[in-house]
């Protein structure tokens, strides 16, 4: 008599699309509860220069611990559904398996890291890896589309390896699965325009250039008290920078020195944990050091405070706190 294994169905897009949703908010709540520790454990100077690395450790822990072992993770077993492998209707291999770990976080910390690095070695480094990201956000938005229109392959590193979903929970024939077709569509009407405007800039580049001026790169030059933005905003490492006393703080009207004790405890910049100097206000309203809040949002484009979106062309200086 004849042995049949059990056959599954494939996922449904919305089972999909909660496993990946449930899996990132795993992997953040957990990335805020390990910040929070070494932040008071170590200070906000050390977890600033180690940001990077402390969020590739807890990604390459988590996805390791489940995809790397064939085990499902927090997302899959929410909605019930596993990996397999398209071509041979099995558990990925182990190769698959490392590379669905590897592959999304590993390159994009070394472009982050040492991209800047990594530029200086010749022109045409330097001009393939500010082309890099962006061709590879477009090629994850198309496969974007392509899952909302057609259900599968959510991931572009699984639609490489042929790795699809499958799930325990039976059809129900009688319900209609939600459609996401729409988002598909509106995601390719958005890489036309993206597309339609990115040979539009570059024709219009070249104009500028047959015409001997200098070509725009779409941003204008913004100055606070005569000061070109840009030339205020360089690259500061808050960890080796020293500490300037607020005595010496030329960006002041006030007398620090005349301030009474207590108030000026109520000065401390919550980055460097010392008496603020070069003050200057977010959008969200809150204080820092010039220094620590550019630092901070070369790394994390968010207040550290309140998570808002910080923009660092908006910071406002504060010359009476």
């Amino acid at each position: 008599m004849a042995h049949h294994s059990p056959s599954f169905p494939s996922a449904r897009q919305a089972q999909i699309i909660r496993a990946n949703q449930r899996d990132l908010f795993h992997v953040l709540s957990l990335k805020e509860q390990v910040d929070n520790v070494l932040r008071s454990s170590l200070g906000t100077r050390w977890l600033l220069k180690w940001d990077k690395e402390v969020d590739l450790i807890l990604k390459l822990l988590y996805y390791g611990l489940t995809i790397g072992r064939a085990v499902q993770t927090l997302g899959e077993e929410y909605t019930d559904t596993w990996q397999h492998s398209a071509f041979s209707s099995k558990v990925p291999s182990r190769a698959s398996r490392i590379a669905l770990v590897l592959v999304p976080t590993l390159p994009s910390y070394i472009l982050a890291k040492w991209g800047s690095h990594l530029s200086s070695l010749s022109p045409r480094v330097a001009s393939a890896l500010r082309i890099l990201p962006m061709s590879l956000e477009v090629v994850a938005e198309v496969n974007l589309a392509i899952f909302y229109l057609r259900g599968t392959y959510y991931d572009l590193t699984k639609r490489i390896l042929g790795i699809r979903h499958i799930s325990t929970t039976p059809e129900n024939p009688h319900a209609h699965p939600p459609s996401y077709s729409l988002l598909g569509i509106l995601i390719l009407i958005r890489l036309l325009y993206r597309l339609v405007h990115y040979l539009r800039s570059r024709a219009h580049d070249a104009n500028e250039k047959s015409r001997g001026k200098r070509a725009l790169d779409g941003t204008r030059d913004m100055f606070i008290d005569d000061r070109l933005v840009s030339s205020m905003l360089e690259y500061v490492d808050p960890e080796n920078a020293p500490v300037k006393p607020a005595e010496e703080d030329e960006n002041t009207v006030l007398d620090v020195g005349a301030i009474p004790a207590r108030a000026r405890a109520s000065r401390n910049c919550t980055l460097c944990l010392e008496e603020r100097t070069d003050s200057c206000a977010t959008e969200c309203g809150h204080l820092f050091c010039w220094n620590c809040i550019v630092g901070w949002g070369r790394e994390k484009a968010e207040c550290p405070l309140c998570r808002q979106a910080l923009n660092l062309t908006r910071l406002l200086p504060i010359y009476n706190l």
